[in-house]
């Protein structure tokens, strides 16, 4: 039975923090507005979601070398914070949806 006021569209299966560091796996030389808006969060939360990433030791991040931006290097063999993904690391799951998917290039099997 349906909830009333629920909608499909309410929930996700991926968390913001999943999804902030997916998108600076595919860009690490990304601006967090980008994020942002990728993601659809603010950019306050960017930040926070990137200070947890970083505190976590998921991510570390250093100034690129124009000084302007900031570079992201993603530590992909980082664990599944959650029990019931005791045992994975983040590699996996940075391999089934870093690339975004390009319609030009052939499916892969």
């Amino acid at each position: 039975m349906k909830k009333k006021g629920h909608s499909h569209s309410e929930w996700t299966f991926l968390t913001s923090h999943a999804r902030v560091l997916l998108a600076i796996s595919r860009d690490p030389g990304v601006r967090l507005r980008e994020v942002a808006l990728s993601c659809g969060v603010t950019e306050r939360t960017v930040q926070g979601i990137v200070a947890d990433l970083e505190e976590a030791g998921y991510l570390t991040r250093s100034r690129a070398e124009d000084g302007r931006r900031n570079h992201y290097v993603i530590v992909p063999s980082a664990p599944f914070r959650h029990p019931a993904e005791a045992g994975h690391e983040i590699a996996g799951l940075l391999a089934l949806l870093a690339e975004r998917h390009h319609p030009e290039r052939p499916d892969r099997g």
